[in-house]
């Protein structure tokens, strides 16, 4: 293997950082957030590298860049992390038997815990900081279209850690090629999560490879129901920010569902749309309602693989249902568990439809782009999770950390 040296350094380093204090923690992770201002020329450099190796027409462009503004954020995500109350030492059950024996169900690191992602610099610092604070090594593996920012970024973290005394295999970068991911899906024994953060392809690629426990995050159809009863004004202004405000993220809406009773004002739905040139592919019946009120060349007929895709721009689908069940339907054919939303001014189909979608996070009359870590209140996040096996939705630090059993008897034996 490869690099079972550098896993070897990474387990052994992890091996030590829950036992730091929380307040070394802060200071370093403020000391980091505070080098990424410091250092802001040298990433936007390095990123400028990269982003002119892809070409703005690239749907991962708005994913890739980095500006002066993104970057304050992300320190600013470091510092709020760095705020929050340890996620280590938390006592969630404690009984004592009837044969005296004390236990208790204690919160601990993972270890080490492993990330692939794509072209999302953001990533690098997010997953560093969250799981620095909750005490585990991570292992990054970033796309080649972001190499020259991850490489800057992870030498700015060095830095930091190297004035600390803290090892840098605390956080390690991987080189961005399929060797590297090849061994690191089947690093037993040295990593102990591995968390893919990217496109489907991506995902499904780790979770048929991957021989070490994975947690799914990220891709997928997100839609939005504007029911019989729906607020006209609402659904524009939540349609609109949920498909146009970052159309690469995870959580921008691909699939607009509208109840047949309301397609005479889905031009006015969809009137916000035009100033940022989305593309519609729609039903027969919604082309028939948009026909001459849309622009001709932003109005397409939809195909098979129209509602299967996760269009990651200025593109997105429309279907037309009969009612709150049939939409439905289509949310459990064609949905990812990700996000799905129901605008609608009717309490009891509200309540019927969170009930019965299958998602991470189902929101009534707000938009799909809340689906983040900070947004929840979390700093930041590791990724979204779709799955149900443990984590579910945006993770932060609670979702990286485990637990033990605590036990402390006084000679008891069993009998």
């Amino acid at each position: 293997m490869q690099f079972e040296d550098t896993f070897k350094k990474v387990k052994a380093v992890s091996t030590s950082l829950g036992l730091m204090s929380d307040d070394q923690r802060n200071e370093i992770l403020n000391a980091v957030a505070t080098a990424i201002t410091d250092h802001q020329k040298e990433i936007l450099a390095a990123n400028l590298i990269d982003l002119e190796r892809m070409g703005s027409q690239s749907p991962m462009y708005d994913r890739l860049m980095l500006t002066d503004k993104r970057l304050q954020d992300i320190a600013s995500d470091m510092r709020h992390v760095s705020n929050l109350p340890s996620p280590l030492g938390r006592i969630s059950k404690e009984t004592i038997r009837p044969n005296g024996l004390h236990l208790r169900r204690i919160s601990v690191p993972f270890g080490v815990i492993g990330m692939i992602y794509e072209a999302r610099p953001n990533v690098t610092f997010d997953v560093f900081s969250l799981c620095f604070k909750s005490g585990n090594a991570c292992i990054l593996k970033g796309g080649k279209d972001a190499d020259q920012t991850n490489k800057t970024e992870v030498k700015v973290i060095h830095e930091v850690l190297e004035h600390f005394h803290i090892s840098p295999y605390t956080v390690t970068l991987l080189p961005a090629t399929h060797e590297a991911t090849s061994e690191m899906l089947t690093a037993v024994g040295y990593i102990d999560l591995c968390i893919p953060r990217g496109s489907k392809q991506l995902i499904k690629f780790v979770r048929e490879t991957a021989k070490v426990p994975v947690i799914e995050t990220g891709a997928g159809v997100v839609h939005i129901y504007f029911d019989e009863s729906g607020d006209i004004n609402i659904g524009k202004a939540i349609i609109n920010n949920s498909k146009c405000r970052r159309p690469s993220v995870c959580n921008a809406l691909d699939c607009l569902i509208v109840h047949e009773k309301r397609l005479p004002e889905l031009p006015l739905l969809c009137q916000p749309l035009i100033e940022h040139h989305v593309k519609l592919t729609v039903d027969e019946k919604a082309y028939l309602a948009l026909k001459s009120k849309y622009p001709e060349d932003l109005l397409f007929h939809a195909d098979q693989k129209t509602y299967s895709t996760e269009w990651l721009g200025y593109a997105m689908g429309i279907k037309t249902v009969a009612s709150p069940d049939e939409a439905l339907i289509h949310i459990s054919t064609y949905g990812s568990g990700h996000s799905e939303c129901i605008i609608t001014e009717n309490p009891t189909t509200a309540q019927h439809f969170q009930a019965l979608v299958d998602a991470a996070c189902v929101y009534v009359n707000a938009a799909t782009s809340f689906t983040d870590g900070g947004q929840f209140g979390l700093g930041a996040e590791i990724g979204i999770s779709t799955q149900k096996l443990g984590a579910r939705g945006p993770m932060g630090l609670e979702e990286i950390t485990t637990y033990k059993w605590l036990i402390d008897g006084h000679g008891q034996i069993r009998p």
